[in-house]
């Protein structure tokens, strides 16, 4: 049962968004968490209407961040920011600290060839932790032509950082995170396909964890869907308070246009759709609701 709070927080919002609308494409308000945006605002607008998405949080350089805010000025009903760095380099510290004074709300996608429990991602959870922002972050561990190299490598040890830092809220995303719903992770594909076997390290690590969230964007996000729907459903309503929808979509339109993509079943498919559709389809609509709206809007105390 939610507390009183999150449910008037949640309430406010919805209620917030929905005035001069009477129905939503996906029977509730949408809120994308991972989208980096196109060269020109339309880019950004086009595709958030193409997929029925009321709302969408950046991803995007700290450099780019008087454009950001241009753009959120420009349409401050559809868009907040997160700030992301190379943490390799010895001055992405500061830049991300300014970052968070200009206005970003959370720090990603952090996607830097380093190790999760280095020293350099080390001290970005004792920055987080300090300003009170959530790190987004791309676990990968499978060398891959569309994202050449690793990042964030380490995942088995995840769960020492994720004690070790109560204070920081972690997001996990991409390949290596989503693979780990198994308790069988091949290491020669991104993307494994079959059966799920339980007791997986992500699956083990949102329950016990609960300074974890999970980024259901991509296609690592829709695969870990798509690949044992059973396993799936039940997944949804374990982590029902735990995940939340992004699309890291690269098409131009919200239907597909433009999209290209190493996996054959995804060319011309819009990545949001398709996950979008596949949660509809294995978690009930209040569910539903909680993964693609209340969670972000919460955990993120975004404000209509």
């Amino acid at each position: 049962m939610i507390d009183r709070r999150r449910f008037l927080v949640t309430s406010l919002a919805t209620a917030t968004v929905l005035k001069g609308q009477s129905t939503h494409e996906w029977g509730t308000p949408v809120i994308d968490i991972h989208f980096h945006p196109r060269q020109q605002v339309e880019g950004d607008i086009a595709h958030l209407d193409g997929a029925g998405v009321t709302r969408a949080v950046y991803l995007a350089a700290a450099r780019m961040s008087e454009q950001l805010r241009t753009r959120i000025a420009a349409h401050p009903n559809r868009f907040v920011w997160f700030a992301s760095a190379n943490v390799a380099q010895p001055e992405a510290f500061d830049i991300l600290k300014k970052a968070a004074q200009d206005g970003a709300i959370g720090f990603g996608e952090l996607k830097s060839q380093v190790a999760l429990d280095g020293p350099e991602m080390r001290r970005v959870y004792d920055i987080a932790a300090e300003l009170k922002v959530p790190v987004l972050m791309h676990f990968q561990e499978v060398n891959q032509p569309g994202s050449p190299g690793t990042f964030n490598t380490g995942i088995q040890r995840l769960p020492t950082i994720l004690k070790a830092y109560p204070k920081t809220t972690f997001i996990g995303h991409a390949d290596a995170f989503w693979a780990n719903i198994s308790a069988e992770v091949p290491t020669d594909t991104a993307y494994p396909p079959g059966q799920v076997k339980h007791g997986g390290l992500t699956d083990k690590m949102l329950a016990d964890y609960p300074n974890l969230y999970g980024d259901l964007s991509a296609n690592s996000g829709r695969n870990s869907l798509q690949r044992d729907p059973e396993f799936a459903a039940g997944f949804l309503k374990r982590h029902q308070n735990k995940l939340m929808w992004g699309s890291d979509c690269g098409c131009r339109d919200g239907r597909g246009t433009g999209t290209r993509s190493g996996i054959p079943y995804m060319v011309g498919k819009c990545v949001a759709r398709e996950t979008l559709a596949t949660l509809r389809k294995h978690a009930p609509p209040e569910v539903f609701q909680k993964i693609v709206w209340e969670n972000a809007i919460n955990l993120l105390k975004i404000r209509a």
